[in-house]
């Protein structure tokens, strides 16, 4: 089967569809992916690539095509408006001619934010004579105005009206969270829709897969990790605050390990509150996460307090549960389902330090017996719900059902 995958975001920037699409080959599909320029999350062009520019290139055997995008920059909301629009119109106009004499049976759209660049999805599917299927990671327009960057009720409307033209035309819609299904079903028929979850990562796949050392140096401590986006989705003014209630606890630290919107915020308050308990050592390549994550005495996953987000499940905690680590979760709804049917360990409400910094001090006295525990349960969970090979597996059965449904 000949799969096209369509996504602003790929390799170099580290995103979970990189490897998607390394287990879809190795599942048996014939992988092609179409993005932009890699400029996440600086903002900038990566070196060695041009922003206006139309490249080709490997990824690990995959061939990639990448058409001309405007960078993000540096957070300003036009500038990110015309990053989105950009690469849906370069998609639309020039993917058709990039991917020229390629047979092309299925689209896979990886519809994170901004849900925009399925509209290229759209164009190629008429062009391929192809399915379009669309993996909805995020739910828009709810999400532009639960993490604050639209606010205007006609801006929205119109957002609502555009992701309902994407819905109808797409052949299959498939949805990260189960909680996802009702949402989705208000803008598009019910039958397309179906659940498939986000897979935890390959490095973490083989319990005895060799480990690389660890970049950073950790403490003789309780060390609560937090690896991925510092952003406001996040709520890390949570973790910030509950640090500052623990200052008098020597044993305990937090570090995040990250980058994203907020981490020159956390450096500040650090700073400002004289946090000594928290570190800030930076993003990190991916291949350096099993060796963090190992280090971790307790894995944290945090939301922020809200009605999109009660249905979202972060892609980070299929990478917690592959860790074998206990998981404190300060956040509402699906991912506190998902950590408490694991039995994977603690879960507060979103947006309550007191809560947070509580339930630390009481996973830090719990024996080790019991976190070794919880951390199994945590891996036995993610063996048999989220192992990339399974859903890769999965997926293209689902991909087979629809290409003969619209055959």
């Amino acid at each position: 089967m000949n799969v096209l995958i369509l996504t602003q975001y790929f390799w170099p920037e580290t995103f979970r569809i990189n490897e998607v699409a390394l287990s879809l080959r190795e599942a048996g599909a014939d992988v092609t992916v179409l993005t932009g320029q890699p400029n996440y999350p600086e903002g900038r062009i990566f070196d060695g690539y041009r922003g206006w520019g139309l490249q080709r290139e490997s990824f690990d055997g995959i061939p990639v095509y990448r058409v001309p995008m405007a960078p993000r920059g540096s957070g300003s909301g036009v500038r990110l408006a015309i990053n989105y629009l950009s690469f849906a119109a370069s998609a639309s106009v020039l993917g058709p001619w990039q991917l020229r004499g390629r047979k092309v049976d299925v689209i896979f759209v990886y519809g994170i934010s901004p849900i925009l660049q399925a509209i290229a999805g759209i164009v190629l599917k008429w062009v391929k004579r192809a399915t379009l299927v669309v993996w909805v990671q995020d739910l828009w327009p709810q999400s532009l105005q639960a993490t604050g960057f639209v606010h205007n009720p006609l801006i929205l409307r119109a957002v609502g009206v555009v992701v309902r033209g994407i819905y109808r035309f797409s052949d299959l819609l498939l949805v990260q969270s189960p909680a996802f299904v009702e949402e989705v079903a208000a803008l598009a028929a019910r039958e397309k829709i179906a659940y498939h979850p986000n897979p935890g990562e390959l490095a973490l796949q083989r319990r005895d897969a060799p480990i690389a050392p660890c970049p950073i140096r950790f403490e003789p401590a309780f060390n609560v990790v937090f690896a991925g986006n510092l952003g406001s989705a996040q709520a890390v003014d949570v973790i910030v605050d509950a640090a500052e209630r623990l200052k008098g606890h020597a044993g305990i630290r937090f570090v995040l390990v990250g980058a994203g919107s907020r981490a020159d915020w956390i450096r500040q308050e650090i700073a400002r509150r004289g946090l000594d308990n928290v570190d800030l050592p930076g993003r990190l390549p991916p291949e350096a996460m099993p060796a963090v994550l190992a280090r971790a005495s307790v894995l944290l996953v945090t939301l922020a307090r809200s009605d999109v987000f009660r249905l979202t499940v972060p892609s980070k905690l299929q990478a917690y549960l592959a860790a074998g680590k206990p998981i404190l979760a300060a956040l509402d709804g699906e991912g506190a389902r998902v950590v408490a049917e694991a039995g994977a360990g603690v879960c507060v409400p979103a947006e309550d330090p007191a809560a947070l910094a509580d339930a630390v001090l009481a996973l830090a006295a719990r024996p080790q017996r019991e976190l070794d525990a919880m951390g199994a349960r945590a891996r036995a969970y993610y063996d048999a719900h989220f192992a990339p090979d399974l859903l890769a597996r999965r997926l293209l059965s689902v991909f087979a059902a629809g290409t003969a449904g619209t055959a």
